[in-house]
Parts: C-alpha cells; sequence; structure tokens
C-alpha cells in the first residue's frame, strides 16, 4: 500500500510539472507574438533569456520519472503513463523552442514595424494556445475525444500557413525590397505550424497512454 502511494505521489508530480511546462510554453507564444505585432525588442529579448527555465522542467520529469522506474518496476498502462510523460514533455520542450525563435526573428528585425496586420498569424496563435491548454486537459482527464481533436486544429492551423505564405508572396512580387520581413514572417508562420504538429504528437500519445495503440493523428 505505501509503495502504490509513493507510485501515485510520483505521478502526480509528474502531473503537475507537464502543466508547468505548459503554462511556460503558452505563455511564451503570447508573449512572442505580441513582441513581434509591437516591435519590442526588448520583450522579446526576455522571453528569449527564460529558455532554459523550461529545459530544467523537462530534466526534473526525466529524474522524477526514471526514478519511479527503478524503484517501482510500473508494468502496463503505468509504466506507459511515465513513458508518456517523457514525450509530452519532449515536444512542450520543443513547442518552447519554437516559441523562442519567434522571438529571435523580433530580434533580427530590431524594431523595424511589421508591414501589415498580423490577421492570420494571430489566428494561428489563437488556435496553437487552444491546442496546448487542451492537450494538457486531455493527459489529465485521459480524454481520447480531446486528444483527437488535436488533428482537426492541427488542419486549421495548416490551412491558415498556407494563407500566409500566399499573402507574403504576393506582398514580395510587389515590392522585392520587404524580401528580408516576408522572409521573417514565413519563419514565424512556420514555427507556428510546428507548434501545432507537436501539440498533435501530444494528441498522439494520449491516445497510446489510454488505447494502449499508436494512432497517426498527422495522417
Amino acid at each position: 500500500m505505501i509503495k502504490r502511494r509513493e507510485f501515485d505521489t510520483g505521478l502526480e508530480e509528474l502531473s503537475h510539472l507537464l502543466q508547468e511546462m505548459s503554462s511556460h510554453v503558452e505563455h511564451a507564444l503570447i508573449e512572442s507574438l505580441e513582441s513581434l505585432k509591437t516591435s519590442d525588442v526588448e520583450r522579446a529579448k526576455k522571453i528569449i533569456a527564460k529558455d532554459s527555465e523550461l529545459n530544467d522542467l523537462e530534466n526534473k520529469i526525466m529524474d522524477i520519472g526514471s526514478r519511479l522506474i527503478l524503484t517501482q518496476q510500473p508494468v502496463a498502462k503505468d509504466l506507459r503513463r511515465i513513458l508518456v510523460s517523457f514525450r509530452i514533455s519532449s515536444d512542450l520542450e520543443r513547442m518552447g523552442d519554437l516559441s523562442i525563435d519567434i522571438a529571435k526573428v523580433v530580434v533580427r528585425m530590431n524594431g523595424e514595424p511589421v508591414m501589415k496586420p498580423l490577421i492570420d498569424i494571430t489566428r494561428m496563435v489563437e488556435i496553437v494556445q487552444q491546442m496546448i491548454v487542451e492537450s494538457t486537459k486531455a493527459y489529465n482527464e485521459e480524454n481520447v475525444d480531446l486528444a483527437y481533436k488535436m488533428a482537426k486544429d492541427d488542419d486549421m492551423v495548416d490551412q491558415l500557413y498556407g494563407q500566409i505564405i500566399r499573402e507574403l508572396m504576393s506582398f514580395l512580387v510587389e515590392d522585392p525590397h520587404k524580401a528580408s520581413q516576408v522572409m521573417h514572417l514565413m519563419f514565424v508562420g512556420r514555427y507556428i505550424e510546428r507548434i501545432a504538429d507537436h501539440a498533435t504528437n501530444i494528441g498522439e500519445s494520449i491516445v497510446y497512454l489510454v488505447t494502449n495503440e499508436r494512432p497517426d493523428l498527422n495522417s
């Protein structure tokens, strides 16, 4: 009984740390977008400076999960939950890196105002922000339906990304002097699209946790 209680406490700690990682990623993404909208280089630098915090959280998850495996020798779903926590933390860490990459674009633009309202990019971020929140919720609740929803949201993000590329290419044709910012904004769109892909990976991990099957939500 004591051994099980210790194991459950460890799982709760993993869940708490994943929630903390998720909140960190969400904050970094929103702040990066706002720094881009306002061409605020100093705000972007503050986001970049916090990059190591997410790595520290991932390392804690690896340490706790590894200790649970070594000392408790879990099997079946208990083992899957730990392995899935490793995979989710890896996806969240990469999502954080991509959010930081957006802030780095702001630094490279060096205060240059954006040449157009960021309507589609903002919509992409809104959808991805929801995916971040719902992926963690799906993990905590073992909600397979919510996990599968990641794929539908990812499709919407992909469509918006395609619109952004087409629009930016038309800007480039009209004014080749805007090539540098066009490329910067294309990268931003790509980073957001990749964050959505990682959120979809989390959805797949949750389905695996609950069903012991490995779906491909990107197909």
